[in-house]
């Protein structure tokens, strides 16, 4: 079987992290042809746009991309490339697992929890405009297809993936309409699928629920907001944002990508964490149907890790990205 995949390296060390996850697909075996496409804040002068209509008609023909991070400006500028295309393709699920590996020194173990956040609606939606000179307004838009969709895919990923459990998120105490439509509708799902534990939690309950036992999780479905901040929190609990992968998946496809900026400080030093790259590839790999291949990506990652012989400098190593990936390929290698 052979696949097209858009390759979208990003901005600062986005085409370090992307070239290393590239480099360990391909040790795989499995047929990829590589349409590389751009985008970033570098194109705006080429293109007039971060993304260009290249870019989007590529992921549109192809419906599988692999993405590196791209910059997005803070308070000016346009808003997010990754919020241009979840909108552009209805990529309504963001599932970001956070997972401890053997060597990497953390404050818990055995962690293995997975957030699902809905990735199209919500205050991150920047619906927001200026009242006056003195005041700004954004609005919280969440409607019923949007909360219905999301936590019925997070169900029918906690059966498909063996899951036992599912955390409904939510700040219903307060937004009664908006949180309390989602807690509503998460309530009700939750009934068609008897063989899933189901609870749900106020957002900053849950957060320091997570710092204190996050072994009691499974998996947690949230709205978009608190989505984008309780995942960060869980890559805290495992490591860091360089261990984590993400898949932005829907209607129009499925991009693929690690949750961490662009990190431009380091940008063409060859020192970031690729790990959070390569573990989106398996991701990818896994959605394409290459179950075997995406297997053989983590188990290597985690070996690895686990050896600590090869690791980078956010985790205690001296190794470069390009040798991180090498070790990745030799242990793919050997088995």
């Amino acid at each position: 079987m052979s696949y097209t995949v858009t390759l979208i390296p990003g901005d600062g060390s986005g085409p370090e992290v992307i070239a290393a996850a590239k480099k360990v697909v391909e040790a795989t075996g499995v047929d990829i042809k590589w349409e590389q496409q751009e985008a970033g804040a570098a194109m705006i002068e080429k293109y007039g746009t971060p993304l260009p209509d290249s870019t989007i008609e590529s992921i549109r023909k192809n419906k599988v991309a692999l993405k590196g991070p791209v910059t997005t400006p803070v308070g000016t500028g346009f808003r997010s490339v990754n919020v241009a295309m979840r909108k552009i393709f209805d990529l309504y699920a963001n599932v970001r697992p956070a997972k401890t590996y053997p060597g990497v020194i953390t404050k818990f173990e055995h962690i293995n929890l997975v957030v699902v956040r809905e990735n199209t609606e919500d205050l991150y939606a920047g619906i927001e405009h200026m009242v006056g000179e003195d005041a700004a307004e954004s609005i919280k838009l969440i409607t019923r297809k949007g909360c219905e969709r999301i936590i019925r895919y997070a169900f029918e990923f906690a059966v498909r993936e063996g899951r036992k459990k599912v955390t409904a998120v939510h700040k219903a105490n307060i937004m009664k309409c908006t949180d309390g439509m989602f807690l509503d509708i998460a309530r009700q799902i939750a009934k068609e699928y008897p063989q899933i534990e189901f609870n749900d939690s106020i957002v900053d309950a849950m957060c320091m629920r997570l710092v204190m036992h996050p072994e009691d999780y499974d998996v947690l479905v949230c709205p978009n907001l608190y989505g984008d901040i309780v995942s960060d929190l869980c890559a805290g609990l495992v490591g860091g944002l360089g261990l984590t992968p993400s898949a932005n998946i829907g209607v129009g496809g499925a991009i693929f990508e690690p949750i961490h900026g662009s990190a431009p400080d380091i940008a063409g030093q060859h020192k970031i964490n690729p790990t959070a790259a390569i573990l989106s590839a398996s991701m990818m790999l896994a959605h394409l149907g290459e179950s075997q291949a995406a297997t053989a990506i983590e188990k290597a990652v985690t070996e690895v890790i686990s050896e600590g012989n090869t690791l980078t400098q956010d985790m205690g190593g001296t190794a470069s990205t390009e040798e991180f990936a090498d070790a990745v390929i030799a242990h793919i290698s050997a088995h």
